[in-house]
């Protein structure tokens, strides 16, 4: 992650992070390595479609993390909704036989999922400190005329 540079566009400068969080329907341990190597290509490609970049893909058995980098007009709930159906429908069809056992309805990921933003530089203390520290004029003691 190089925090050192924002990225912009036309109106902003931002640096987002996001540390994605999902798991298997009914927390299934039945991820395999090949499969983890298609989500992780399959989410890669996706975020590029959504103007965004993976960081970070790892996972076990029955869940998987994404760290990603969006831009300020990515809706965080339409990203993820487009990531899960789209890598759901692959991994049904590519990988059916393997995931037969465990799901006969088509079902992959769980409803549910964590969506966690992640500070680029500072922490939240350090922050705060900043913002405390601003020359806010609400602060500044007027003289006496």
């Amino acid at each position: 992650m190089n925090n050192a540079t924002l990225r912009t566009s036309s109106h902003s400068a931002y640096r987002l992070y996001y540390h994605l969080v999902l798991s298997m329907k009914y927390r299934h341990k039945c991820l395999s390595a090949p499969m983890l190597n298609r989500l992780d290509s399959l989410m890669r490609d996706l975020l590029i479609k959504w103007r965004c970049e993976m960081v970070e893909f790892g996972g076990e058995a029955d869940h998987v993390h994404l760290l990603f980098e969006a831009p300020p007009t990515v809706k965080p709930s339409d990203l993820v909704r487009s990531l899960k159906s789209v890598s759901a429908r692959h991994m049904r069809k590519e990988f059916a036989a393997e995931l037969a056992p465990f799901y006969w309805k088509p079902y992959f990921w769980n409803s549910a999922y964590a969506l966690i933003s992640v500070g680029s530089r500072a922490n939240i203390e350090t922050l705060l400190r900043y913002i405390e520290n601003q020359d806010d004029p609400r602060k500044m003691v007027k003289p006496l005329d």
